[in-house]
């Protein structure tokens, strides 16, 4: 029930809606209800014309007197007009009661559709703001497919389970009780007897239902793997082909697919029996009381008209206790769902703000390492980091794959935060600086350029808003991509591509250096930007490089040594520690760690 009331919450913004829901359901009922209760009279009178029925005096608003008086005024008209317009009359109110009646139910389904979609919908936003908020490290222990099916596949379940819900809690119950109880006002020796069955068919139906949320929760954990494995064969379709893997993936695909499809044959069967189930144990109960109830008819307590209107009026019964059982397996499924979603929404977010966090709007003097050490696990990726570097210098760090370059520019703009030591900026730690305004600060060019599907002028200004044209295409000419976005079909607002893959890789290079320069931030972070590229795509990247890094602080972590030669200075991170600092020819002259690079690069050239 506690994961219930977590979705429930969801609903409180639509709290005016609900309640309307519930009152169109409760009249719905009610003029059902009349509906089945206008018979009453008429069986009476068809079934004992022999007795007269006196008019049944002064105004009461009770039962007895209102039923006394519908049978009066039956009788009145069936002596009168005859049975035949008596049963025109009652067909007439019938129809009008049956009318109100489908007119309220649909009302009130008219006020759950915003409900059933609004729901969702922010279960969904939550969902993408949560995953905003998460660092870097909780995607690296989660498959991007399995995300995907939470945000799409999960939320879904949720959505009908969040309409048996409310079905189950609200309509169904609502119904059952009204009804119960104009059946105990019928005769309460027959209601008695119905309340101690309906329970006996209740506990059947939830010992069936009782591992479907185990199941459903195996399921979805499942389709979360096609939707990764699918998604990763997408992006490496090339790989796949170039190394004929089709029958391999083939074959893991249709493996995972096959258990998915066993779980739910198996999840669905228990759920389809539901309503088979709950409909015979209805039949049970419905001929178990018309045995009971012939019994008291035949003990003169109890009219045979009354009986049969007594049955018609339980029969009402039976289709919300089958939508409660069919509800309560719906929620079972739903919640193997909220599970998944809460493992997202309820993951810890490791990077957060300080409640007082400073402003810090422009870049003055330094950024400084502070005997900084880092560990993603067990092993310590970074030791004890001591670096500091004044306002604009070109800081360079070269070392073998592994030596925790990257991990060391990863810490400034706090994808990731220290494990000892502090990152400052400016003499002030970064953890007591607004996050927003430290990454504003900075710009990111990395070894595989980051681009989205839409238009080059999107990926450009990406992050703003109200954006002119013409700084744009300064952007892109300072990054040397002005020449080749032109020359496309509609110039800055033709499409790249999925990541870009209209594109060669130089040009998507030029692309993410554009978006860092029409940044225009004091920082710029470049991690192996030309380290993928052939000679002739370097050159060009460099250059733009160039442009980039012109009166700026920048920190570069370089593969090839060629491209950070006039570095101010130039830093040998070897298995996590500085072990070398200083310009290209001193470092050449110490004949270390630098040195030995250089060497195996020009030997590898």
């Amino acid at each position: 029930m506690k994961n219930i009331f977590k979705i429930l919450l969801y609903i409180k913004p639509y709290k005016f809606r609900v309640i309307i829901n519930v009152c169109f359901n409760l009249l719905s009922v009610v003029f059902g209800l009349f509906a089945i209760g206008a018979v009453i009279p008429f069986l009476s009178t068809i079934f004992t014309p022999e007795e007269v029925i006196l008019h049944p005096g002064t105004f009461e608003m009770t039962s007895d007197y209102l039923m006394n008086y519908f049978k009066y005024y039956m009788y009145e008209i069936t002596v009168e007009q005859g049975p035949a317009n008596a049963l025109l009359y009652i067909g007439l109110t019938m129809i009008i009661m049956t009318f109100f009646k489908t007119f309220f139910k649909y009302f009130a389904m008219y006020n759950l559709a915003p409900i059933r979609n609004g729901v969702p919908r922010d279960i969904r936003n939550r969902l993408f703001e949560k995953l905003l908020r998460l660092p870097l490290s909780y995607f690296s222990n989660e498959k991007k497919g399995d995300i995907m099916s939470r945000m799409s596949g999960d939320v879904q379940e949720v959505e009908w389970s969040l309409v048996a819900s409310i079905e189950m809690l609200v309509r169904d119950p609502l119904t059952i009780i009204i009804t119960v109880a104009v059946l105990a006002m019928m005769s309460i020796k027959l209601t008695l007897f119905v309340l101690v069955l309906l329970p006996v068919s209740g506990l059947v139906i939830g010992f069936i239902g009782k591992n479907l949320r185990k199941t459903s929760l195996k399921g979805q954990r499942r389709l979360g793997i096609i939707v990764s494995i699918t998604e990763e064969i997408i992006s490496g379709l090339r790989i796949v082909k170039a190394f004929n893997a089709e029958e391999r993936v083939k074959r893991r695909f249709k493996s995972t697919n096959s258990f998915y499809t066993r779980l739910m044959i198996k999840m669905f069967r228990r759920r389809y029996v539901a309503n088979p189930l709950s409909e015979f144990m209805g039949t049970i109960v419905m001929v178990i009381i018309m045995w009971f109830g012939a019994k008291v008819v035949f003990d003169g307590t109890m009219s045979s008209g009354a009986l049969i209107a007594y049955m018609l009026v339980f029969y009402t019964v039976i289709s919300p206790a089958k939508s409660f059982s069919s509800a309560y397996y719906n929620i079972q499924k739903g919640l193997a769902s909220v599970d998944r979603i809460n493992e997202i929404i309820d993951a810890e977010e490791t990077i957060t703000e300080k409640e007082n966090a400073k402003e810090i709007k422009e870049f003055k003097h330094s950024i400084e390492y502070r005997n900084v050490s880092f560990k993603y696990e067990d092993e310590y990726v970074l030791k004890n980091i001591n670096l500091k570097i004044e306002k604009g210098m070109t800081v360079a760090l070269v070392g073998q794959s592994g030596s925790g370059k990257t991990t060391m520019v990863d810490l400034l703009p706090r994808f990731y935060d220290v494990y000892e030591g502090e990152v400052l900026i400016d003499d002030i730690p970064i953890k007591e600086l607004k996050i927003k305004d430290i990454r504003d600060l900075m710009g990111n060019v990395n070894q595989e350029p980051i681009l989205f599907n839409d238009t080059y002028f999107n990926n450009i200004s990406f992050g703003t808003y109200n954006t002119s044209e013409e700084e744009v295409i300064k952007a892109a000419k300072v990054a040397n991509a002005h020449e080749f976005i032109a020359e496309t079909k509609m110039g800055y607002y033709t499409g790249i591509g999925d990541r870009g893959v209209k594109m060669s890789g130089g040009q998507r290079q030029r692309v993410s250096i554009a978006r860092a320069v029409f940044k225009n931030p004091p920082i710029m972070i470049l991690d192996e930007a030309t380290s993928s590229l052939d000679t002739k795509s370097e050159k060009i990247v460099q250059e733009a490089l160039n442009n980039l890094m012109q009166n700026r602080t920048s920190l570069v972590v370089a593969h090839r040594l060629s491209t950070i030669i006039k570095a101010d200075m130039i830093c040998v991170l070897h298995e996590g520690e500085i072990v070398e600092k200083g310009k290209h020819k001193e470092l050449l002259k110490l004949n270390g760690h630098y040195k030995k690079l250089q060497d195996l690069q020009m030997f590898a050239e």
